[in-house]
């Protein structure tokens, strides 16, 4: 089976520490990671997600918007890019053959611009959402990230079921599929991946908190309004999150993580 890097490709520093975390202090930052997979197969490298990229960093406000930056706090450090990551574990940046998105926020989707000869994978309904977002819309997607002109791969909710999840597409081997969540944003996806110790689940934005997975969830107050307010439906966002905690607790064997809680990259770090 394929080699699976479990890396933070941008560490952001919100406040207050006792919103995001739920406990700690007023005055001092909480921190959040960007979760993404980099999967060693025989025909290349793929990725989940891609974190923030090099001119992210050295152009922040310019390419991640000022809110982002004032109210996020990345803190823009190089060596954490997806595009570092990958020639630090002995690669080149042309091995990166696919790019799977859970979404196109700009700490999803920041580092695409490092590979431009990588497959895009997305929905459509995502890609369609920023290319002509709306309203709050327009501080999440930022087009400098797409304007080197990357090889997008499209894609519909009409595939196959995937316990309990209908219209699974399956994109690259090994077995890496996309589920549709959507709430968080309009095109809004999991993407599954099949390992040699079972299906590991990246959640994206579906939720922020491990607790919120637990059997009576639970979320940091600052974490809990954050995601009600950059909802695009709330509700909906809301239902697919509770049809992921009945999967966990259906199938427990199955490791669901979000790109957001430092905890659970942490565990599978060690």
């Amino acid at each position: 089976m394929a080699t699976i890097h479990h890396l933070n490709c941008c560490t952001m520093r919100p406040r207050p520490e006792r919103l995001i975390h739920g406990e700690g202090s007023w005055l001092a930052r909480g921190r959040m990671i960007a979760h993404v997979l980099l999967i060693e197969t025989a025909e290349g490298l793929v990725a989940v997600d891609s974190g923030i990229g090099l001119e992210d960093c050295a152009h922040a406000k310019a390419r991640l918007g000022a809110t982002f930056v004032h109210v996020v706090g990345p803190t823009l450090d190089p060596e954490e890019t997806l595009a570092r990551q990958i020639e630090h574990l002995g690669f080149a940046r042309r091995d990166l053959r696919h790019i799977v998105l859970t979404h196109l926020d700009v700490d999803h989707a920041g580092g695409i611009s490092d590979f431009p000869d990588a497959q895009i994978h997305v929905y459509r309904a995502e890609h369609n959402a920023a290319m002509a977002p709306r309203g709050m819309e327009r501080e999440r997607y930022r087009p400098a990230h797409w304007a080197h002109g990357p090889r997008w791969a499209l894609h519909d909710v009409d595939g196959e079921r995937f316990d309990g999840f209908e219209a699974a597409v399956a994109i690259v081997e090994p077995e890496v599929i996309l589920l549709p969540l959507t709430g968080h944003s309009r095109g809004h996806a999991a993407v599954a991946v099949a390992t040699d110790e079972g299906w590991l689940i990246h959640a994206g934005d579906a939720y922020f908190d491990k607790e919120e997975m637990a059997p009576e969830p639970r979320c940091a107050p600052g974490l809990a309004l954050f995601q009600r307010i950059v909802a695009v439906d709330d509700a909906r966002r809301r239902k697919n999150q509770q049809r992921l905690r009945e999967l966990k607790q259906r199938q427990p064997e199955i490791r669901i993580f979000s790109a957001h809680d430092q905890d659970e990259l942490r565990a599978f770090e060690g």
